[in-house]
């Protein structure tokens, strides 16, 4: 057989660095995907010369750097990143520079650590470094003031590393993967599954038990730490406490889908402690029936309920503070999320069909093809950025500029479509790997299977789940999904040339008897 069509078992004996930098065509394929980055970034940078921002989220993380804050309606972690990089640059071209660069050298490392252990064939080699280095999507997360585009790129180190503690695992990996996990989880609520998963890795690792119970249990106590820092936070703010008030809005926000379709004549009595929240919302659904004059009503399985003011749930907030006119708006927000939670659950738990057809169904379509939301305008869709923006970044105004016709963006419109695609492959290739006893085989691939399978398992129950499914939300297992189906796609091609191969020895061996069986007669 060709090499390119051998299944790895063994873990190569050469070094990663010398993979990289000792073989022609790594060392080509590196200088010109440095090229294509550069240049692209460049043209990028001559239509959108300024940052562009998410209304609200991104003034919000600026605000979070600027104050300092250790709490706030958002996770800190972005806002942590953007106060540490103001200490070198307050520029916003070398910061969205540095954002495109990390997330594009995360993708590269991810590539190269599968090619490095899996070794696909040149062909899917290829086809998976294109779409990465030519991906506009990295661009205009890049570009943006938002968690999304670190959070995207933290994402596709920490599966890197988990490969590598698989594989090879060493000290200095538990130090490195310790630091990417306690930072994705300060970015990010979609983090919450990683030291989970982390730990699992650890365990089924190659590793020493002490390293093993060193590398799960260093990144869980930072991750819990973090967690008891951000609760007593709230405690003091709130006299509660909670480590998201996030969750509770939340719960509520997806409860109130389901409720939106519930027969007004079927609806059950709430206890005591909500009665007055619920007929608030009984009362907006009931006078808010036509979708043509409150189009808002006609979205499913969104975030509309808990971030516009005028909705039920911010309506109730300020009806509670109304006589505390010194009470700050994070503490308003705050001190709503543990009610919001218990109603959202009590409203789950009574109409659980209503929230499987009008909340979880709509959410799983959302998630097999995510919308393009906000990345599909410039600075969503204004010339101007809030003070904020001007203050951190030093605008000469608030007004930003373009060199495009308008402020739409095209080039995204296909990720929906790619995504749906995408997954629908995965699952059938992951099919196909169990049907072949793919888990049965001494292979190097299985491993990193199993825990790309798992990622991608999980992630789409927490999304679905447990959150809104949206393209820049989605990104990393967009990517994710992208590298394993092309390795499994590989893997499953090798697999039919092994069993030529196999097929064509037992003939030539038949043959073989059949001629000496002849000749002996």
């Amino acid at each position: 057989m060709k090499e390119g069509a051998i299944i790895p078992v063994d873990i190569p004996d050469e070094s990663f660095k010398s993979y990289l930098l000792k073989n022609r065509f790594n060392r080509i394929v590196l200088l010109i995907a440095a090229v294509a980055i550069i240049i692209q970034f460049s043209v990028f940078k001559y239509f959108y010369p300024y940052a562009s921002y998410i209304h609200g989220d991104s003034f919000v993380y600026l605000a979070i750097a600027y104050d300092n804050l250790d709490i706030e309606s958002y996770m800190v972690g972005y806002g942590r990143f953007l106060r540490i990089f103001s200490v070198f640059s307050s520029s916003d071209m070398v910061l969205t520079a540095f954002q495109y660069l990390l997330i594009q050298g995360s993708a590269l490392f991810l590539l190269f650590t599968t090619f490095y252990f899996y070794r696909p064939v040149k062909a899917v080699k290829v086809i998976l470094l294109a779409f990465m280095v030519l991906n506009p999507l990295f661009l205009y997360m890049g570009n943006m003031i938002s968690s999304d585009g670190l959070f995207l790129a933290l994402s596709l180190i920490w599966i890197t590393l988990l490969l590598w503690i698989i594989h090879r695992p060493n000290t200095n990996l538990i130090i490195w993967h310790t630091l990417v996990l306690f930072i994705a989880f300060t970015v990010r609520y979609n983090a919450l599954i990683y030291p989970v998963i982390a730990a699992v890795v650890f365990l089924v690792s190659r590793m020493q038990v002490r390293k093993k119970l060193a590398g799960a249990g260093t990144g869980i106590l930072l991750c819990g730490l973090f967690v008891l820092y951000t609760g007593n936070k709230y405690q003091a703010l709130t006299g509660i406490w909670q480590y998201s008030p996030f969750s509770g809005w939340l719960m509520a926000n997806n409860a109130m889908y389901a409720y939106r379709h519930v027969d007004s004549a079927a609806r059950k009595p709430v206890p005591v402690r909500f009665k007055t929240l619920d007929n608030m919302i009984r009362t907006h659904f009931d006078s808010t029936r036509d979708v043509k004059k409150y189009p808002a009503e006609g979205l499913m399985a969104s975030t509309v309920y808990m971030w516009s003011s005028g909705m039920p749930l911010y309506a109730y907030r300020d009806k509670q503070f109304k006589k505390d006119t010194t009470a700050s708006e994070l503490r308003k927000w705050a001190t709503m999320g543990p009610l919001y939670k218990a109603y959202g659950a009590y409203i789950i738990r009574k109409y659980p069909w209503h929230y499987l057809r009008y909340f979880i169904w709509p959410n799983a379509n959302k998630y097999y093809a995510p919308p393009v939301e906000f990345l599909e305008s410039y600075n969503s869709g204004s010339y101007k950025v809030a003070p904020i923006a001007q203050l951190w970044f030093g605008y000469k105004s608030t007004r930003v500029k373009t060199r495009t016709k308008d402020l739409q963006i095209k080039l995204l419109d296909f990720y929906p479509i790619f995504s749906g695609i995408i997954n629908v492959v995965m699952a059938c290739c992951l099919i196909c790997f169990f049907m072949l006893d793919g888990l049965r085989m001494n292979m190097l691939f299985r491993k990193g299977m199993l825990l790309a399978g798992a990622i991608w398992l999980l992630n789409a129950g927490f999304t679905i789940f447990a959150s809104s499914a949206a393209l820049r939300f989605q990104s990393f297992p967009i990517m994710l999904t992208t590298v394993f189906t092309g390795l499994l796609l590989d893997w499953i091609w090798k697999m039919g040339i092994k069993e030529q191969h196999e097929a064509r020895q037992i003939k030539e061996k038949d043959q073989q008897a059949k001629l000496i069986s002849e000749a002996l007669a």
